[in-house]
């Protein structure tokens, strides 16, 4: 199993969602977060005053899935929240040892 994160912009939000629920991920956990990258935040005019953000907000999706579906969730991320502009986020992933319902008691890939 793998356990993928993905820090996108929020606009975006819907439109993954959709997408991944169109490859069969049966759910995840969205956050909204403020982070900065590369692009170090950005400049913006509130009533004429120039000023600087060094956060911006962001969007964190964690999702759990079975290691056979985790390459095309990964794809689809990228392919779908992509605007082709700086700070259009990043895709984290790792193994995930193990997984419980907490309902049923049931384990593993059947949990998920």
């Amino acid at each position: 199993m793998k356990f993928i994160i993905a820090v996108i912009k929020p606009f975006k939000l819907d439109e993954v969602r959709e997408a991944l629920g169109g490859i069969g991920v049966a759910g995840m956990t969205v956050t909204e977060v403020k982070g900065f990258g590369r692009q170090k935040g950005q400049t913006e005019i509130y009533r004429g005053a120039e000023y600087s953000t060094n956060m911006l907000p962001k969007v964190k999706l964690e999702i759990a899935v079975a290691d056979d579906l985790a390459a095309q969730v990964i794809e689809t991320i990228q392919q779908t929240a992509s605007t082709a502009a700086i700070g259009d986020g990043k895709i984290f992933v790792f193994d995930l040892a193990s997984t419980t319902r907490i309902r049923t008691g049931e384990t593993g890939e059947t949990a998920l």
